[in-house]
């Protein structure tokens, strides 16, 4: 996040934005997506780290440290603040990059996610009166939390691009989970293949979250922008560079523009190679929001790349760039079966866009 938040201040981004702070979230604000349970052992784990509180804290996946709960509550508040914002009129854009903590269900933590801030926002935007919200989830993970706690929600649509859960956790988020009783088509998940890079994952993007978003036109667009599809990243297994984070940036801003009246709430998420990869994604994610978006050629300014040696000794990126030109083939140039990646869309494609009133082959 400092890493994140100094390259920002040094590429002139902030100049561009207003940067507000934000308090730690009150126990009846975090109950309006989680029990009183999971609040309770949180706060607990925060002061006794050893402490054995069940709902998903203090394990492997989400260990517990002094001062989880109100590190936690205050991305969670920052979430919600920048939702209402947007609900009342006095923004258009708003990121929170240390937000998009999307594993956390309603009773439990999980992968590293303790509160659930896109779940947070998205109940604010509800009752602040929305009546259609979309959340687009580029997260190499599947967005298991977000996609639970609003699974039963017609005014919600999750979509999830992720790597497949046969090879990655958490190990859910298949064509088939459409969504609940009620609210059939409200889920979309897209299950890619181990090995997709900039040209098939950028394609999926476009083929599924860009039919289904023109199609719902939700009034609120909500994004989660992990960068942990990155080809470095040592978590997963998709091969994305930073050029093609940028572009589905682009793509979910343009988006917004498009059929959201520019409404617009970006998130982080994941990303664990943190000095070659999450602050030159999101300080990209921040350029695109802020309307002055980055010209991958663009050198990483010299400050920071000192600041990087001095702090942790190791060199840092020169550009803002891969190399890459996050160029694909759109739907539209035609279905290849015999590919991984075309496979997985038309599955997606064919389990729900029926119940959206969409072709799954033309649209």
């Amino acid at each position: 996040m400092a890493l994140t938040a100094r390259l920002c201040r040094d590429l002139g981004l902030f100049e561009h934005v207003d940067v507000v702070d934000a308090d730690v979230a009150g126990d009846d604000l975090l109950r309006t997506v989680h029990t009183a349970a999971l609040v309770e052992a949180v706060r607990h784990a925060s002061l006794d780290t050893r402490a054995v509180v069940g709902h998903g804290v203090g394990t492997m996946e989400t260990p517990s440290f002094t001062g989880m709960h109100d590190s936690a509550a205050r991305v969670f508040a920052g979430s919600v603040g920048l939702a209402r914002a947007l609900a009342a009129g006095e923004i258009d854009h708003g990121v929170n990059f240390a937000g998009g903590l999307h594993h956390a269900s309603a009773d439990a933590a999980s992968g590293f996610c303790v509160y659930n801030d896109c779940a947070g926002a998205i109940h604010a935007l509800l009752a602040a009166g929305v009546e259609r919200v979309v959340y687009v989830d580029t997260d190499v993970h599947h967005g298991d939390g977000t996609e639970s706690i609003f699974w039963d929600e017609p005014r919600v649509t999750t979509v999830s691009v992720h790597e497949s859960g046969h090879t990655l956790f958490p190990g859910t988020g298949y064509p088939g989970d459409v969504g609940g009783p009620g609210a059939e088509g409200s889920a979309v998940n897209v299950a890619l293949p181990a090995g997709t890079g900039d040209a098939g994952w950028l394609r999926a993007i476009h083929a599924v979250v860009r039919p289904v978003v023109r199609e719902v036109r939700p009034q609120v667009l909500v994004t989660q922008h992990g960068c942990d599809t990155h080809v470095l990243d040592p978590l997963a297994n998709l091969r994305v560079s930073v050029d093609g984070q940028r572009a589905a940036a682009v793509m979910m801003h343009d988006l917004a523009h498009e059929v959201a009246g520019g409404r617009w709430l970006a998130l982080g998420g994941g990303g664990y190679e943190l000095v070659d990869v999450v602050p030159r994604a999101w300080a990209h994610l921040v350029g695109v929001a802020g309307h002055h978006p980055v010209p991958p050629t663009t050198a990483v300014p010299d400050s920071w790349l000192d600041y990087v040696t001095a702090a942790l000794g190791q060199p840092g990126p020169r550009r803002m760039t891969d190399g890459e030109s996050a160029s694909f083939a759109t739907w539209e140039s035609g279905y290849d079966p015999a590919d991984p990646v075309d496979q997985a869309v038309m599955a997606t494609r064919k389990a729900v866009f029926p119940l959206l009133g969409l072709d799954p082959w033309f649209d």
